[in-house]
């Protein structure tokens, strides 16, 4: 028996609300579908890292004598014998004696049912509808000619199950299936009336009823409505499929080809054609398309519009660029001065990034590359921020030369709008501390002097070693 974790528990630690007897299925809350008598669930197959449906079905709604159970592990022996590209797969099944619950798993689908696809994809192309009519057609022909011969009986786009990604379709929810033995006729009336043949109700039909649904399903998938939507209950169905009168909907198909093709598949039991000739008719034919996902000569342009000329793009107009000012300040006590980016994006969120500069180490077009990396500035040139940063340092420092060679290092901090604090240097309350810190950090002492030049060579280390014992006095001054 599985193990269950019984409503109002908590999950297990694998996040299942039950397992598998064997424990290679776990199965999730999450429902995928929910009928009158089965719940889907989203379950794992842990061999194989496998997504699959976990189908439950309530004892108690199917079975009420031995030749029922009987009838069910023959059905179930059925399914298991079952191998289509357009037939469900299923893997396996077992019942659960304490919670009376029949499981199965099979695979999972992605894109729900046929109808709801059909639904949320009203604007889809004739070739799409014969893609899907056939690969359903095909599944029938496989079924009737199974032996012994199978069944549906309950065949509609709500039982038609769809991988959206692949355009794959396939027939599915087979537990009403009835297996033909001897005489190939089957007693007993079950379906859904909108799609139930008329020899159904006479409680004596073959395969053919499933044509006759499948007529039915291509009704509503070419204009997405259900059969019969014009009868109020199933006693005005019932009168009308008896009479042959077809649905309201079959005169709303505008495709005279399609209207005749599902007119044959509505046709009574003894001129309906069976799924294998119906395979043949031409509404079907495909051309260039195929009906299987995997193999479609569907050959399209590589480029769809490759005559575009490049003044069509008009690519010198002037685009609205980010808003972006820097604004620069002097600490007097050291003479470090920081900067102030201010970027307002086009949705008109501001950010302010603060960084140090110093007049000996930095230059402005390294700043400048170095904040289009970091910020992911793609509207401005870094010339142009160059530019900026030039103007305000030569504001601040008149006589600073901006070709100095050396390298930059660059040293962000972002703030938001209007928020200070003891590290923003544009605060009243930023202490020295914080540029001297900056400035101390920013300095590069970089000694290579040129063959030939061994005296200057000294006197740049002499006087970088000086600077940085003053700079180190006054980093202990203010620890103090």
């Amino acid at each position: 028996m599985s193990r269950a974790q019984h409503t109002g528990e908590s999950m297990d630690e694998n996040g299942y609300a039950e397992t598998d007897p064997t424990g290679r299925y776990g199965r999730f809350d999450e429902v995928l579908g929910k009928g009158a008598m089965k719940t889907v669930y989203k379950a794992i197959d842990e061999v194989l890292g496998m997504e699959v449906a976990w189908n439950q079905i309530h004892l108690n709604h199917l079975l009420q004598s031995p030749e029922d159970l009987q009838r069910l592990y023959s059905e179930v022996h059925l399914l298991s014998t079952l191998n289509h590209k357009s037939i469900i797969k299923f893997y396996t099944s077992w019942i659960d004696v304490e919670q009376r619950t029949f499981n199965f798993i099979t695979e999972m689908f992605t894109s729900g049912t046929l109808r709801e696809y059909r639904a949320k994809y009203k604007q889809v192309d004739i070739q799409a509808i014969k893609i899907w009519a056939r690969q359903i057609l095909d599944g029938l022909v496989y079924l009737h000619g199974h032996d012994p011969p199978v069944i549906h009986r309950d065949l509609k786009c709500d039982n038609i199950f769809v991988n959206g990604h692949l355009g794959q379709v396939k027939i599915g929810d087979l537990g009403l299936a009835a297996i033909l033995r001897g005489s190939h006729r089957a007693h007993s009336v079950i379906g859904t009336p909108e799609f139930m043949a008329p020899e159904l109700y006479e409680e004596n039909y073959d395969e053919l009823v499933d044509v006759y649904s499948y007529g039915m399903c291509v009704l509503e998938m070419i204009t997405y409505e259900y059969p019969y939507s014009e009868c109020t209950n199933p006693a005005q169905i019932y009168k009308k499929v008896i009479s042959g009168k077809k649905p309201r909907a079959f005169y709303k198909v505008q495709d005279l080809e399609a209207q005749r093709f599902i007119g044959r598949c509505l046709e009574s039991a003894s001129k309906r054609l069976p799924a294998k000739e119906l395979m043949l008719d031409p509404f079907l034919a495909l051309g260039d398309f195929d009906d299987k996902p995997e193999s479609r000569n569907d050959i399209q342009k590589p480029f769809q519009n490759d005559n575009i000329k490049i003044e069509d793009l008009q690519l010198n107009e002037d685009l609205p660029r980010t808003n972006m000012t820097i604004t620069g300040k002097l600490n007097p006590e050291d003479e470090t001065i920081f900067l102030k980016v201010q970027i307002a994006d086009r949705d008109g969120d501001v950010r302010n990034v603060f960084f140090p500069f110093d007049i000996v180490s930095d230059t402005p077009i390294d700043v400048a590359n170095e904040m289009v990396k970091e910020l992911e500035i793609a509207d401005w040139k870094p010339s142009e921020i160059a530019d900026m940063i030039d103007a305000e340092i030569t504001g601040l420092v008149p006589n600073w030369k901006s070709d100095n060679p050396q390298s930059a290092h660059f040293h962000m901090m972002n703030y938001q709008e209007d928020h200070y604090d003891h590290n923003n240097p544009f605060s009243p309350s930023s202490s020295s501390q914080v540029s001297l810190l900056g400035s101390i950090a920013s300095q590069k002492i970089d000694v290579k002097p040129q063959s030939g030049h061994w005296i200057q060579g000294i006197s740049i280390i002499v006087n970088n070693c000086l600077e940085f014992i003053l700079l180190s006095k006054k980093l202990m001054l203010l620890l103090i």
